[in-house]
């Protein structure tokens, strides 16, 4: 018997534009797309203000969560994405501190030059194991 992927998608015009879905369900393991700051209609959000992109970043990628009912604690790997790394590294790394709480996935940050969007300072996709205690 195979299993399909499952897939999870916002419906924001860049799924389909650019071919890919916000996330993959392949057997226990959720593989999350790099998330930015948007709200539902796909209006991006917090431009010129870093702590806000990422606070409207994790917020998505808790209805990614949400969607595959999956937790915080399930996160084994994110990967954070940032524009201007120097002036924004304490940022990220209080706001992913206060996201994960105790639990400890990876991660990796990295500094890059740019990014899809004009405006957009961070991007942040994870890995999760739904079969891992919630």
């Amino acid at each position: 018997m195979t299993v399909q992927p499952q897939t999870f998608n916002f419906g924001v015009p860049w799924e389909s534009l650019h071919g890919y879905s916000q996330a993959l369900r392949a057997g226990d393991t959720v593989y999350v797309s790099g998330q930015l700051s948007h709200d539902m209609d796909g209006n991006f959000i917090g431009a010129g203000d870093f702590e806000l992109q990422l606070n409207t970043t994790l917020a998505n990628l808790d209805l990614v969560l949400d969607h595959f009912g999956a937790s915080r604690t399930q996160i084994v790997e994110t990967t954070v994405l940032v524009r201007n790394l120097r002036d924004n590294f304490d940022t990220v790394t209080r706001l992913h501190l206060a996201y994960v709480g105790a639990h400890r996935p990876t991660s990796t940050v990295l500094g890059v030059a740019d990014l899809a969007l004009p405006e957009q300072l961070v991007e942040l996709g994870a890995v999760v194991r739904l079969d891992l205690p919630a």
